[in-house]
Order: structure tokens, then C-alpha cells, then sequence
């Protein structure tokens, strides 16, 4: 069970050098596929989250014309 243990681990160390260097697959694509999310989202969560941002952007607009004068009733 001994007797060639110290040949097979330089044998087998030397099957590993040599699938180290070995160069990687190249993609033929060049670029990754896409899953079609954003931060995890469907598309019907990133368009609520957009028409919040754009509904809390119209009323801090409004607001700040308000305050400022620029707009009176």
C-alpha cells in the first residue's frame, strides 16, 4: 500500500501543474447573458419604483415653486 506513495503524490502533483496552466475555455459570445432584471426586480416593481421617484420629483418641484412664489392661485 506504501511502497509508491512518495511516486504517485509527485505524479499526481504534476498532473495538477500542468492542468494549472493550461489556458481557459474563451467564450465565443464575448459577453454575458442577460436575465433581464435590474437589482432583482421584475419590470412591474422598477416601473412602480420609476413612477414614485418621478411622482415625489413633481411634488418637491411643486412645492418648491409654491414656497418660493413663483407659482400662486
Amino acid at each position: 500500500m506504501f511502497d509508491d506513495l512518495r511516486n504517485d503524490a509527485a505524479k499526481q502533483y504534476e498532473e495538477e501543474a500542468q492542468a494549472e496552466y493550461q489556458p481557459a475555455a474563451i467564450s465565443t459570445t464575448g459577453t454575458r447573458a442577460r436575465s433581464g432584471k435590474f437589482l432583482g426586480m421584475t419590470s412591474i416593481q422598477r416601473f412602480v419604483l420609476v413612477f414614485l421617484i418621478m411622482l415625489a420629483t413633481c411634488i418637491l418641484g411643486f412645492l418648491c415653486l409654491f414656497v418660493t412664489g413663483r407659482i400662486g392661485f
